[in-house]
């Protein structure tokens, strides 16, 4: 009896393994990254961009937001993933397929590196030298950052990608300056245009006013004596005009790069529909250092990354527009010291003013005002330091400071908040005191829910990206849905039409033609009906009326 129960259960074993492989699963995508110092994975696929970020804002694990453009799909439309660095680079390198147009987003208020995007087209600019041009520039940024912010660097800081084209050149310029990264990537947009400025002023050579757009705005600055004067002594910077397609001049420089959540593609990707993907120029100077835990070609896609910076050791450079002043920038570096952190920010909010508010209440104790002097977002490690003034109780000498502020730190990946120390002697412990948790009400997880429906995408071992079984239910759901929709709509145009005149007349006619005939049976009514779905009710009724009588009779008498 045993053996009889046990071939039963072996048989239906059987026919399940048949079913399965006649209609396998798609298999979602798991990790198989055997390196113990890695991060646990995390690969989340999202169809909006504002998803994603807010997913990754609740992670505990160290990730960050990627845009795939996918070849089924229109230009322009993309998909948003979310994982860590090692992980993409590790599917980056074996799914060339599904993630060869791959953009890195750069979130609005993050610690990024300084970057350009050059480009201009060959046919219409066959006597520019574009790799000479691209030496210029880097000796020109280079002596710009000594003169502003004491940095000094060379074209061995800066890593140069190319995907030029017959028809287009095309290049990226990441600057790997030590120990330094800008509060973001509005700032890195005001510094270069600070200092592009007598390249714009060729653009519009014999104007009496300077036009430059600052910040996203336009604004004008009349030409005084003074000024025409230093404009005898700037550089020369004309190498940097070339011609459009339609041959009207414009920079070598893209000044379009510098906003909110900007997606700028990633190094060994190319553009969708497209062949050229970046990949290290011949005159590129920078080598990444070495590292027995990674390749040279890993190494140099994290030095690629933008927001790819560090909270420790960072002095933060800072390009700000006066209020008096608008047209005119002004770029500070503030240092304290290799072992802390730099502190950058306008008198604005940070991206999360709940957290701004909890630290305000945090200062405001023992009837002293403190106050945030600035802020800086570290995405990488979702940190947001904040630049204290006018309270300076520091928790590692058990008092207030005489004259040095301190700094608060919140760690929103695990909710926490700790303080830390401009004092020289608190420095040179590299003191932090104890974390202590945040209120619920400003944590990520609680203000940030994630929505099931935002998880439309998977991708499967293959690294093919497709709509999760869940969303196409959605999707048949909706489709049913509106068609149920447009049909009771229709219903109701007619079925709610009173029995006026024009009706009765009409079925009048139907048993004068159909005298003597069978009785018409309600399913060809219905048929009829729905053919004529296109007659809507209007004072042309009764035509209405009789189209439908007319399609009844016609398909009666087939």
């Amino acid at each position: 009896m045993m053996s009889r129960k046990w071939q039963d259960r072996l048989k239906s074993l059987e026919q399940r393994a048949q079913s399965f492989k006649a209609a396998p699963i798609c298999c979602p995508y798991k990790p198989r990254l055997s390196r113990p110092w890695q991060p646990s994975s995390v690969w989340r696929l999202f169809p909006r961009q504002s998803a994603a970020i807010a997913f990754s804002q609740t992670c505990k694990e160290d990730v960050h937001v990627f845009a795939l453009e996918k070849e089924s799909t229109d230009a322009g439309q993309r998909v948003y993933l979310v994982t860590s660095y090692s992980e993409l680079w590790h599917y980056y390198s074996s799914h060339r397929q599904s993630l060869m147009h791959c953009y890195e987003v750069i979130i609005e208020g993050a610690v990024c590196k300084l970057y350009f995007d050059l480009e201009f087209h060959i046919p219409s600019n066959e006597h520019l030298d574009g790799k000479k041009m691209v030496r210029a520039l880097i000796q020109y940024v280079c002596e710009k950052l000594e003169e502003v912010y004491g940095l000094q660097c060379s074209s061995k800081d800066v890593l140069n990608l190319d995907s030029s084209t017959a028809e287009k050149f095309s290049r990226h310029l990441i600057f790997l300056l030590p120990n330094s990264a800008f509060k973001d990537n509005s700032h890195v947009g005001r510094f270069i245009h600070g200092i592009l400025k007598p390249a714009m002023k060729s653009l519009q050579k014999g104007s009496e006013t300077l036009t430059s757009e600052v910040d996203g705005g336009i604004h004008e600055e009349p030409q005084s004596k003074k000024r025409k004067h230093e404009a005898k002594e700037e550089k020369d910077l004309s190498f940097l005009i070339v011609k459009s397609r339609d041959c009207q001049k414009q920079l070598f420089v893209d000044l379009g790069v510098y906003t909110k959540n900007r997606n700028f593609r990633l190094y060994k990707s190319s553009k969708l529909g497209k062949n050229a993907a970046f990949t290290v120029a011949e005159d590129n100077m920078y080598v990444p250092k070495s590292d027995k835990q990674s390749t040279e070609e890993e190494r140099t896609f994290l030095a690629s990354l933008v927001t790819n910076v560090s909270f420790t050791g960072q002095r933060i450079l800072i390009c700000e527009v006066p209020e008096r002043h608008p047209a005119v920038s002004h770029c500070s570096l503030q240092d304290k010291g290799p072992q802390n952190s730099e502190f950058a920010g306008e008198q604005q909010p940070s991206p999360y003013k709940d957290v701004d508010e909890f630290v305000q209440r945090l200062v405001h104790k023992d009837n002293i005002q403190g106050s945030i002097r600035r802020w800086t977002y570290f995405v990488s490690e979702q940190l947001l330091v904040y630049d204290i003034a006018k309270y300076r109780w520091c928790y590692n000498v058990g008092r207030f400071h005489k004259s040095n502020n301190i700094i608060i730190v919140v760690d929103l990946k695990d909710e926490v908040w700790y303080q830390r120390c401009h004092d020289p002697e608190c420095r040179s412990q590299n003191y932090r005191s104890s974390s202590f948790p945040l209120p619920q009400e400003v944590c990520m997880s609680y203000m940030l829910k994630e929505d099931e429906e935002d998880q439309e995408f998977l991708m499967d071992e293959m690294g093919n990206i497709e709509l999760s079984q869940s969303s196409v239910q959605t999707v048949e759901r909706d489709e049913q849905s509106a068609t149920f929709c447009s049909q009771t709509e229709h219903t109701e145009a007619w079925v709610n039409w009173p029995d006026d005149h024009s009706c009765l007349e009409a079925l009048d006619e139907v048993e004068k033609i159909a005298a003597g005939k069978e009785e018409i049976p309600d399913e060809l009514m219905i048929q009829a009906q729905t053919t004529q779905q296109d007659i809507k009710p209007s004072k042309t009724r009764r035509d209405g009326l009789e189209a439908i009588v007319v399609a009844v009779l016609e398909n009666w008498w087939d």
